[in-house]
């Protein structure tokens, strides 16, 4: 029903103020200066129509209004109406407007309650707030989405409302902490909410002076605090969210303190899933950028499969380049936003934040995306950075963690992984093909570039690298999804090959010994060719991975011992 820009008392920083939308009109329930700056933020030539329903003049309810029509005026050209609960405060209003503000009388419409005639509109409700300005405040009896809404303003009785309060209505009273003639007391106040509530009444708490209290004596009575707009949450909503983050962060020690799972992707998984939750957001995703490939892609992401892109392209990117948070509630009018995205997925995206992560020397390696698809649901440009900040710290220690993992596992040269990256794999993703009688198989090989060593010795060591980088590329090139390759030491490769039997393994050894046999080597300057040497073999699950190496390694000899240059099945 009814977004808040703020629901808070007098003098407060987050002045009490509604709104909802309409046909693409946008309705304002007052317009404190807290209000104009949160407008001021929004696109509002989305909107065909703004209309600013007065409740009273007194104190910050009409402070803005003055703002927001020169903003209309000068900027968006969308049109306004006042519309005044009397006659009496619509003369009160055009004398704000038009002296105090200085604003023209054409650059917008004053009228009164009586004279608009809009389907959302059904009256004004005159009630007593003090006695200095009686016959001055009013609330109002509305019709949002077909649902019937009573809103109180301010006041300091509920008779004048009781007779438009029934089951599936919603209620938007004013509630004050501490005891006034001037206010509703909450003390006072709550059979009266437990009542309505219990007789199916939809009730929200708003222009409160003291949340903490007043949350605690309503506690039990099934009220909810007014729902802010851009991260304001109902006591209901804060219960949901604190509770999911709580299963979230429990299962992330289970999975990552209490079992042998080496997935680290699983990590990133859950951080994300937790950042979405905190800020109520419709999808996350957290972002790796490879500047060696200048590129960023995700290594967690809701909803959405792997997404690989350039890092001088879309919102992330713009975040990694700029170094600092981005956060768009209107992305299509941003020229970094990448909508080929949302047309790969049919998703049309609203509004989107991205929080750059860094290592623990202050580099940006990663970045925390969350978008929302829903217009009412924005991001606040101060409120969710914060509440992420940790989430996303959490990310950074997290991928920097990763990222010095996965270099030691890496071979710098070839950048092939190393015996250790092998080893690791062991552990993770082929560890179902360890099972004996699983029924899954596996293949694997270990070349040898052939009198590698009269390379070094005939063209010198920077040559002899060239030609192992070439070597590596050339295998890794060979690889398909279920394949992976490793520096195994020296001038030796081990592929190891999953769902590949004998004879297709030594299909894979031949295709990469004939097209390296047939390569012209730039090496150091010098053009060269150079072969290699296989030892093939089915991987036994019965036996050790050392094992297994070491039957391969028995083939690669016999290739060796009988004239190199071949591919060779153990014990053939």
């Amino acid at each position: 029903m009814l977004k808040f820009f703020g629901r808070g008392s007098a003098f407060s920083d987050d002045h009490n103020s509604a709104y909802f939308i309409e046909n693409d009109e946008l309705v304002l329930l007052d317009c404190p200066m807290h209000t104009f700056m949160r407008l001021n933020d929004l696109n509002l030539a989305l909107y065909d129509h703004i209309y600013v329903l007065v409740t009273h003049t007194h104190g910050d309810h009409a402070s803005g209004i003055g703002l927001l029509i020169d903003l209309l005026q000068f900027s968006v050209k969308t049109p306004l109406t006042i519309v005044a609960p009397s006659k009496e405060v619509e003369a009160d209003l055009f004398y704000l407007c038009s002296r105090i503000e200085g604003c023209s009388s054409s650059w917008y419409e004053l009228t009164n309650a009586e004279e608009l005639e809009k389907e959302w509109l059904n009256c004004v409700i005159p009630t007593h707030h003090t006695e200095e300005l009686e016959g001055k405040c009013f609330g109002y009896y509305l019709t949002v989405k077909g649902n019937k809404v009573i809103y109180t303003g301010d006041t300091n009785t509920i008779v004048p409302y009781e007779k438009y309060i029934e089951s599936g209505a919603y209620l938007y009273i004013e509630m004050a902490a501490y005891k006034t003639p001037v206010h509703l007391y909450c003390v006072d106040m709550r059979a009266k909410i437990k009542e309505y509530v219990s007789q199916g009444v939809h009730v929200y708490l708003m222009h409160m002076d003291d949340e903490r209290r007043i949350e605690k004596v309503m506690n039990g009575t099934g009220a909810e605090f007014a729902p802010l707009e851009r991260g304001g949450l109902t006591m209901e909503d804060t219960g949901r969210m604190m509770n999911g983050i709580f299963d979230i962060t429990d299962s992330l020690y289970k999975d990552m303190c209490m079992n042998d799972s080496k997935d680290h992707n699983l990590l990133f998984s859950y951080l994300t899933e937790l950042s979405k939750t905190i800020v109520g957001a419709d999808r996350a995703s957290f972002w790796k950028w490879d500047k060696r490939k200048g590129q960023i892609w995700t290594m967690s992401a809701t909803g959405i499969d792997k997404i690989v892109i350039p890092d001088d392209t879309g919102l992330v990117g713009k975040a990694l380049r700029l170094k600092k948070t981005v956060i768009t509630n209107d992305p299509y009018s941003d020229p970094d936003f990448n909508s080929a995205i949302d047309l790969q997925t049919g998703y049309k995206t609203k509004s989107v934040l991205v929080l750059p992560v860094a290592d623990i020397n202050g580099n940006f390696i990663g970045a925390l995306q969350l978008i929302n698809k829903s217009d009412d649901r924005g991001f606040d440009d101060e409120a969710d950075p914060k509440k992420l900040s940790l989430a996303a710290l959490m990310c950074g220690i997290a991928l920097e963690s990763e990222t010095f993992l996965e270099e030691s596992h890496h071979d710098k040269l070839t950048g092939l992984k190393n015996r250790m990256g092998f080893y690791y794999d062991f552990g993770g993703k082929y560890k179902d093909y360890l099972i004996p009688d699983s029924g899954k198989k596996m293949s694997v090989f270990i070349g040898d570039i052939d009198k590698f060593k009269s390379v070094n010795d005939t063209y010198g060591h920077n040559a002899g690298d060239d030609v192992l980088a070439f070597a590596s590329a050339l295998i890794e090139g060979c690889c398909g999804a279920n394949d992976s390759v490793y520096r195994w030491g020296g001038e030796e490769f081990v592929m190891v090959m999953r769902d590949t039997d004998l004879d297709g393994a030594v299909r894979k050894a031949e295709e990469i010994r004939q097209r390296l046999m047939e390569a012209d080597i730039d090496a150091d300057g010098n053009t060269i060719r150079c072969t290699m040497s296989f030892g093939v073999t089915g991987f036994d699950p019965s036996k050790t991975i050392e094992e297994n190496i070491s039957v391969a390694d028995e083939g690669l000899y016999t290739a060796k011992e009988t004239g190199r240059n071949k591919v060779c099945i153990a014990g053939a």
